[in-house]
C-alpha cells in the first residue's frame, strides 16, 4: 500500500504517545496537539509524526514513493469510534416522528405496535440483500462524517430467522466495508407479538436457540439487552448477558434510558464493556462505574430527538468516571450516524468541553468496542484511521458548527476513502 505523508498540519489532535484503554474525569478535559505537524501512513499504521521543523528526518524511500497532502490550515484527528448503533433496517420511521410532534409518547406509540416491533414486521420480509444494500449507504455517509469504526445491533428480527439474517448481513459489510466493524446480537430489544403473553419462553428462545445458532456461525462479538421498563427487567437482563457470555458473546446494556430499572446495576454485575443511554442514571450509579471496567456511552442523539431528560455527564466526569459518545443510529429515536452532531449536542446541552466530547467519541467509545489498543487515537502503531478537516480555526469549531459537515478526507487502514469539496 502506498504511504501517505500529511504535511504542514495546522494542528494534529489527538495524540496518546502511550497506548491507553481509556480517559477519565479530568483525564478527558486535556486533548495532546502537535501545531504545525507532519503524520506519515504506511503499510495501514500510524508510522511516524512530528513538528514540521523535524519534516527532514523523514526516510528518503517513503518521501519518494508517497502520496502527499498539504493539509496548510487544516487538522488531522483520529476517526470517530461509534460504539452503539442499529444500522441495519429495512425502512424509516417518519410517521412516528410525526406521532411524537403530535404529542404521543414512545411508550404510546409502542404500545399501537409502533417502535421496535413495527421495524421487526417491516424487516421480516426484507430480503439480506435489500438490508445489505441501504446498509452500505448509510455506512459511507458516517465515513464522510468521520467515523472509522462501528459496532451493529441486530434486534429488528425478534425471530430465529430474522435475527440471523440481520447478523449474516452484518457480517458481510464486516468483510466488504473499510471500516472497523463490531456486531452484537440484540435479540432481546422487545417481545415479538408472538410471544406478548410468555416472555419466559422468548428469553428461552433467546438462551437456547438464538445463541446457539449465532456462536456457531461466528456472528457476534457482544450480547446487548433492552433493560426497561415493559421490556426486560434486571435479573431477566443478568440471566441473558450471562448466557451471552457463555456462548462467547461480551455483555452490553441498554441502561435506563426510559426511566431507571436497572440497567446499569445489571450491567456492572456482569462485567459489560458499557452501559448506554444513562438518562436516568443516579448516584448509586455513578457510585458502581467508579468501581468497574464498564464504560458509561452517552447517546445524545436518541435524547435529543425523543425529547429526553439529558443524562448526569457533567456529573459522571466530575465524579471522576471516563464517558464515551455514540450515535445510537436508528430508525425510531436517532436516525442520524453523524458523530460531529453528536459531540454538538453533548457540547450544548450536556456542558461537556471540545476536549471531552472529542476524547469521548475517539479513545473512550473505541475502549467500549474492544479497539482501544489499535484505534481512538494518534499513536505510532496504530490503524492509521483519522479524517483531516477542512480549513478551521480550532478544533472547538468543530462541536461548534452544529448540523455542518467540516471532514474534507476520511483515510481509513491507511488509504483515502473518500473526500468531501
Amino acid at each position: 500500500m502506498t504511504p501517505i505523508i500529511i504535511y504542514n498540519i495546522k494542528s494534529l489532535v489527538g495524540i496518546l504517545e502511550t497506548p491507553v484503554r481509556l480517559l477519565k474525569g479530568t483525564e478527558m478535559g486535556v486533548l495532546n496537539c502537535i501545531d504545525n505537524a507532519f503524520l506519515i501512513l504506511k503499510d495501514e499504521k500510524i508510522f511516524n509524526y512530528g513538528r514540521m521543523e523535524d519534516f527532514q528526518e523523514v526516510p528518503q524511500d517513503i518521501k519518494e514513493n508517497s502520496i502527499e497532502i498539504d493539509a496548510t490550515g487544516k487538522m488531522v484527528l483520529p476517526s470517530y469510534c461509534d460504539s452503539h448503533t442499529h444500522l441495519v433496517y429495512a425502512a424509516s420511521r417518519e410517521e412516528e416522528f410525526v406521532g411524537r410532534i403530535k404529542g404521543l409518547s414512545y411508550q404510546d406509540i409502542a404500545a399501537k405496535g409502533g417502535g421496535i416491533l413495527n421495524s421487526a414486521k417491516k424487516l421480516e420480509s426484507a430480503t439480506e440483500a435489500e438490508l445489505y444494500d441501504s446498509a452500505w449507504k448509510r455506512l459511507e455517509g458516517i465515513i464522510r462524517t468521520g467515523t472509522g469504526a462501528v459496532e451493529i445491533k441486530s434486534g429488528y428480527g425478534l425471530s430465529l430467522e430474522s435475527e440471523l439474517k440481520m447478523l449474516r448481513v452484518i457480517k458481510k459489510l464486516k468483510a466488504d466495508s473499510p471500516l472497523t466493524i463490531k456486531a452484537t446480537f440484540l435479540g432481546a430489544h422487545a417481545i415479538p407479538a408472538n410471544y406478548k403473553n410468555n416472555k419466559a419462553g422468548y428469553i428461552r428462545l433467546l438462551m437456547d436457540e438464538m445463541m446457539p445458532a449465532i456462536a456457531h456461525e461466528g456472528l457476534a462479538d457482544y450480547c446487548d439487552v433492552f433493560c426497561e421498563e415493559n421490556y426486560f427487567t434486571k435479573e431477566e437482563t443478568i440471566l441473558i448477558l450471562n448466557a451471552g457470555k457463555e456462548h462467547g458473546m461480551k455483555p452490553k446494556v441498554h441502561a435506563e434510558q426510559l426511566s431507571h430499572s436497572g440497567g446499569i446495576e445489571a450491567g456492572v454485575a456482569c462485567n459489560a464493556i458499557s452501559v448506554d443511554h444513562a438518562e436516568f442514571a443516579n448516584e448509586n450509579d455513578i457510585y458502581l462505574l467508579k468501581d468497574s471496567s464498564t464504560m458509561p456511552t452517552i447517546l445524545p442523539g436518541a435524547a435529543f430527538f425523543l425529547g429526553l431528560q439529558d443524562p448526569p455527564a457533567r456529573q459522571m466526569i466530575n465524579a471522576g468516571l471516563p464517558l464515551a459518545i455514540a450515535s445510537d443510529y436508528n430508525p425510531g429515536s436517532s436516525p442520524s450516524g453523524n458523530m460531529n452532531i453528536m459531540l454538538s449536542i453533548a457540547s450544548i446541552q450536556y456542558k461537556m468541553n471540545p476536549e471531552e466530547v472529542i476524547n469521548a467519541a475517539t479513545i473512550n467509545s473505541a475502549y467500549a468496542m474492544d479497539l482501544s489498543q489499535t484505534h481512538g487515537s494518534i499513536t505510532k502503531g496504530k490503524v492509521a484511521n483519522m479524517f483531516i478537516t477542512k480549513e478551521i480555526p480550532s478544533y472547538a469549531f468543530i462541536p461548534y458548527s452544529f448540523g455542518i459537515n467540516l471532514i474534507e478526507t476520511a483515510i481509513l487502514n491507511g488509504k483515502i476513502i473518500t473526500k468531501n469539496y
